[in-house]
């Protein structure tokens, strides 16, 4: 049965988190004395920026686990906001609605189209897009996420530039340069690191989202090809949302300051 609102009548919503969208979200609900809001971290990055209202940091010990947090700590609306490859952790969500019946939404930004100018060849995983990368290019911008490099560590002739927030661990790429960052990244900036590192081939996720798309811009500026990785499968049958705006609606909460 779905949890109902605590004593004091607030609801507690709780935002699988760790993209712009989640943070924004947990903004816009943080403050008002009638919903509580705790954002849940995977506590893959070492030092997170955290979102107003309450964090938890960490697994949940699968279906179970999260369905079994839910229930014990009275929550009564579930957004999962977790980045478009965060894949386990949706299914995950999926399955522990099953259990509780608390309503679950899934907040998804759009993916990203390509346009005229844009030379981009897709894979299906990270593997599809190794076996691909040598055939476009021998200097690859890899934006994949750092969890993923194991899958590019056979490829010995190609130099990778990656950008991470923290350092990855092995196995990577023998021809490896890191950059330690954190987006969002602006036009000009992506613009003199491709020209900068002579980078001939960009690789990355189907992320979406406005926070890393100027990198996307200046390939095509610079006429460099795309490898972009589809995104995985989502669980069906959960209701949707490609915006906070949408994901606020359903929730029925205004944004402050809006009627």
């Amino acid at each position: 049965m779905p949890a109902e609102p605590d004593a004091a009548g607030a609801r507690h919503v709780l935002v699988l988190g760790g993209t712009t969208e989640a943070r924004e979200l947990a903004e816009a609900l943080a403050g008002d004395p009638g919903c509580r809001v705790t954002t849940s971290l995977a506590g893959r990055v070492a030092a997170p920026v955290l979102p107003p209202g309450g964090t938890r940091i960490g697994g949940f010990g699968g279906v179970g686990g999260l369905a079994d947090w839910i229930t014990g700590h009275g929550v009564t609306h579930v957004v999962d906001a977790t980045h478009p490859f965060a894949e386990q952790m949706s299914f995950h969500a999926a399955g522990a609605q099953v259990r509780t019946g608390v309503p679950l939404l899934a907040l998804r930004r759009p993916g990203w189209t390509a346009g005229p100018g844009d030379a981009w060849t897709f894979a299906d995983s990270l593997a599809g897009a190794a076996a691909l990368l040598p055939a476009l290019g021998s200097r690859a911008f890899l934006t994949t996420g750092r969890m993923g490099l194991h899958a590019f560590a056979h490829l010995t002739d190609t130099w990778f530039l990656v950008r991470s927030v923290d350092a990855p661990s092995p196995p990577v790429p023998p021809r490896l340069e890191v950059l330690l960052d954190r987006g969002p990244f602006g036009l000009e900036g992506e613009r003199e690191l491709l020209a900068r590192h002579r980078i001939d081939v960009l690789v990355t996720k189907d992320s979406g989202g406005r926070a890393t798309a100027p990198k996307l811009i200046a390939a095509r500026e610079a006429g460099i090809p795309v490898l972009v990785v589809r995104r995985p499968p989502a669980p069906e049958g959960v209701a949707q949302a490609a915006s906070v705006d949408a994901a606020l609606r359903w929730l029925d909460h205004p944004r402050p300051g809006r009627t």
